[in-house]
């Protein structure tokens, strides 16, 4: 799973098996190790009927609704999942994405679990 955040905004990007967990009620989780023990943590998990995002002790939790996650992972053409939440003076965004395989691979990265780009040519 790929993190980016910018301002009041997280995209998570997810391969196949990630995706297959997902739809599976399983937990996704990773992790950014520092100096001194400590540690960035990330994950992604499906329950409940909203889609609401906390940061506690290094970690941020994205808890998708369950209904939504469970058919996002079982329908290839639904590439994402969009949610907002409020926070006073904005809003907080979250996007949570299917990862395609790269149009210009990079050297030394492994694309074999990610989803196949739509914009590739046949």
């Amino acid at each position: 799973m790929k993190i980016r955040i910018y301002d009041d905004s997280i995209r998570l990007r997810l391969d196949r098996a990630e995706v297959d967990a997902i739809g599976a009620g399983e937990v996704v989780e990773c992790a950014t190790r520092f100096t001194q023990g400590n540690q960035f943590t990330y994950r992604l998990s499906a329950q409940g009927e909203q889609t609401v995002a906390s940061f506690k002790d290094g970690c941020i939790d994205v808890c998708l609704a369950q209904a939504a996650a469970t058919h996002w992972a079982h329908t290839e053409t639904q590439v994402s999942i969009v949610a907002e939440e409020p926070l006073d003076g904005g809003v907080l965004k979250l996007l949570i994405e299917k990862d395609f395989e790269c149009l210009d691979p990079r050297e030394g990265e492994d694309q074999t679990n990610r989803f196949k780009n739509p914009k590739a040519s046949a």
